[in-house]
């Protein structure tokens, strides 16, 4: 079989992949990112023109190089600072190409096999063996679905973009995090009829800690509706999706049906895990409510499986900052594994 050999092989181009790849080249070992999308591809999913929560400090590859023209960056600025610093540090990152399967060579080798498409469509394959596997994917893969009458109905949508395509539409926002906010506030303030549907834990919930909506967001999105151009329904749960209705119960137990045109469902997404677990990796539940995350060592992030690690969104290290940090504390603790077993 002819392939590539590595020292390690990373998974993902988000922040945590870049991440380990500038580690990774510091420490002078041989790696490749492999990302399916583009990237920093979940930054590139939020919505267009989106102000991020955190400062500067907190996204920024290195101290001082991120300058957003206000005080947080937008989605647009951090996406130009991401792929500058790939540029300028010259990582090697293969956007567009997918793994889809991993061999056990051995007890911690491992054959990596992709695929991906060139700019005509034409299907390649390729196929690398490493040493060392850095999972460090995002948790973007699988929108969480409410599993109703009518989900699969081409006026409902998982993600949102931007809102001028809904202008003067009636449209329901679903969920009760930031994103679901965000994309009720946007809509409401750019001319869509918006109504947010809301658990009441959700809505009275004001403790950052626990998943709170941000200041920033619930002062406009209240603004919003003092002014009436927002109303906000507290649900028990969605009963049906029709072509021109909403059916919904009310957290007091009403029936309610609701004219529209668009739908989101914003109740969150998960990673997809289905490679780590054909390889043996444990999983357990996260700290973050209905989320699934590997085990693994919290002080060299190693799983179960000897030789495979991981890092980013889909691990309890799951805001930008320590997915930044983590790969340069366990990269080097690679290197270090790496050369105690290489041969001299």
């Amino acid at each position: 079989m002819n392939y590539e050999s590595l020292d390690l092989l990373i998974i993902g181009a988000g922040p945590a992949g870049l991440s380990a790849a500038d580690a990774a080249a510091r420490e002078g070992l041989s790696y490749v990112v492999i990302e399916r999308g583009t990237i920093a591809n979940t930054i590139r999913g939020y919505p267009v023109g989106r102000t991020l929560f955190s400062t500067p400090n907190e996204l920024e590859m290195r101290e001082g190089a991120l300058k957003p023209v206000r005080e947080k960056p937008t989605r647009e600025e951090l996406l130009s600072h991401y792929i500058h610093f790939v540029l300028d540090q010259d990582l090697r990152i293969n956007a567009g190409e997918e793994v889809v399967e991993i061999e056990r060579e051995e007890r911690d080798d491992f054959v990596v096999h992709t695929k991906s498409q060139d700019v005509v469509g034409r299907a390649t394959t390729a196929t690398y063996h490493a040493r060392r596997l850095l999972f460090a994917i995002g948790a973007m893969d699988h929108p969480r679905r409410l599993n109703v009458p009518g989900e699969d109905s081409p006026k409902v949508h998982h993600r949102f973009i931007e809102p001028y395509p809904y202008v003067r539409k009636e449209v329901l926002v679903v969920g009760g995090g930031n994103s679901a906010a965000e994309a009720a506030l946007f809509l409401s303030e750019e001319g869509a009829h918006t109504t947010m549907a809301i658990w009441r834990s959700d809505w009275e919930n004001r403790d950052p800690k626990a998943g709170a909506m941000k200041h920033w967001v619930r002062s406009p999105l209240e603004r919003e509706i003092t002014e009436g151009r927002l109303r906000v329904i507290l649900y028990k749960q969605i009963d049906q999706i029709t072509e021109r209705e909403v059916a919904l119960t009310t957290d007091a137990g009403e029936q309610q049906r609701i004219a529209n045109d668009v739908v989101f469902v914003l109740v969150g997404s998960d990673a997809d895990l289905t490679l780590l677990r054909k390889l043996g990796v444990e999983t357990e539940p996260g700290r973050a409510a209905f989320t699934e995350v590997p085990v693994y060592n919290p002080e060299t992030f190693e799983t179960n499986v000897p030789g495979i690690y991981v890092a980013g969104h889909f691990t309890n290290a799951r805001h930008i900052k320590p997915a930044i940090d983590v790969p340069r504390k366990v990269v080097p603790l690679i290197a270090q594994s790496l050369l105690k077993v290489r041969p001299d």
